[in-house]
């Protein structure tokens, strides 16, 4: 049985990213399949670094990986490119990323700049989408805009798939997720400050949502 694991929003979490990877490998009890992380790795929490260290760096032995870009991770992009995006971005959590990287921007290596930017916006198989904020339900995959990928907020009760595919996504935060819809899942459960990571596991030849979850604990922060 193939399976597909979808970690949500980190935030700088090294902590229950690399205590999530650990227990996937354990859930899946000696086999292996797809890995999936849906983005905003960077800003809020303490170790945006380490993060990214972890996931450039076959983070899943065995396993596919793939790792998708969020709003957040594109927000760090444009602003250690463009100096006045400098500013909004430290307000929005870039400055606890400058901290794990020493305190200074230019300390932020143009290696994982790089990795950020080139990250895909999402990622299909035969039943799913997977993405970091959502989709347009009312345009074809191909023609989804970066804004809506990366920063749909999807109206409350809303769940609508995509042309017969589930949509798996994170984003719009909600502690006491994952919030399960007919056609949709939203995994972000604010874990960064929650300290509680709630890892969605898919059944590749089952459609529809979840089989099962993983869920890691660490210690919530202010």
């Amino acid at each position: 049985m193939a399976i597909t694991c979808v970690i949500p929003d980190l935030h700088g979490r090294a902590d229950l990213l690399s205590d999530g990877l650990a227990a996937i490998v354990a859930h899946a009890r000696g086999g292996a399949g797809t890995i999936i992380a849906l983005g905003d790795y960077v800003d809020k929490g303490p170790d945006a670094k380490a993060v990214i260290d972890l996931l450039r760096n076959d983070p899943a032995p065995g396993w596919t990986f793939v790792a998708l870009k969020g709003n957040h991770d594109a927000m760090m992009v444009e602003a250690l490119r463009v100096p006045s995006r400098m500013a909004p971005w430290l307000e929005r959590g870039g400055d606890a990323v400058i901290r794990s990287y020493g305190g200074d921007p230019l300390q932020v290596p143009a290696a994982d700049i790089e990795w950020l930017d080139g990250l895909p916006l999402l990622h299909t198989d035969r039943h799913r989408i997977y993405v970091h904020a959502g989709v347009d339900p009312e345009l074809p995959l191909d023609q989804q805009t970066e804004k809506t990928l990366l920063w749909k907020r999807y109206p409350e009760g809303s769940g609508s798939g995509l042309d017969g595919r589930y949509v798996v996504h994170g984003h719009d935060s909600f502690p006491g997720g994952p919030k399960l819809y007919q056609g949709r899942a939203n995994l972000d459960t604010r874990a960064w400050r929650t300290g509680r990571l709630v890892i969605g596991v898919f059944e590749d030849d089952r459609p529809g949502g979840p089989v099962d979850f993983i869920e890691i604990s660490g210690p919530p922060r202010g």
